[in-house]
């Protein structure tokens, strides 16, 4: 079983530009984290885009949607910025059925050495293996179902709705 990864940016992939002090884009450190993880499950990476998720557009997650729907597999982990996940999470369970899709992220970027990007994506890859078809949320070790989920911002957490 190969799990397809779908990058799309966020916080996960972000750089920080020491002469300004804002956060950027350059490439994925996804292969990187998962070398570093030990991880030995079998995965096909795809970039789709880097953009944090507040930039993304209605545009972008039918992009996201139609990879999904195109990829032959049929477990899918989304890297995907905090904000806006919850959001399109709900653009794919409209659109892709029969897959088990999982996004996570990261609310430190990875690059900061005190991340929680990689654990984050070592529970996800255990979530996208052993969840029944559907979407889902995966952050801090915990999944959520796409529409029971919400970021609490005061807390710096993924919460229960209900």
């Amino acid at each position: 079983m190969t799990i397809k990864i779908f990058l799309t940016g966020g916080t996960f992939d972000k750089e920080y530009n020491e002469l300004n002090g804002t956060l950027f884009f350059k490439n994925t450190h996804l292969p990187e984290m998962l070398a570093l993880g030990r991880s030995r499950v079998e995965v096909d990476i795809k970039t789709l885009m880097m953009v944090d998720s507040l930039d993304m557009t209605d545009e972008d997650r039918e992009a996201v949607a139609q990879n999904c729907l195109k990829t032959d597999a049929d477990k899918i982990l989304i890297t995907h910025g905090t904000d806006t996940m919850v959001k399109t999470a709900r653009v794919l369970a409209e659109r892709v059925k029969n897959k088990t899709i999982v996004l996570t992220g990261a609310m430190i970027p990875y690059k900061f050495g005190s991340s929680d990007g990689l654990f984050n994506l070592g529970s996800s890859l255990a979530f996208v293996q052993t969840l029944p078809a559907g979407v889902y949320i995966s952050m801090n070790g915990k999944y959520f179902d796409w529409d029971n989920v919400r970021k609490n911002k005061k807390i710096g957490e993924f919460v229960k709705i209900k």
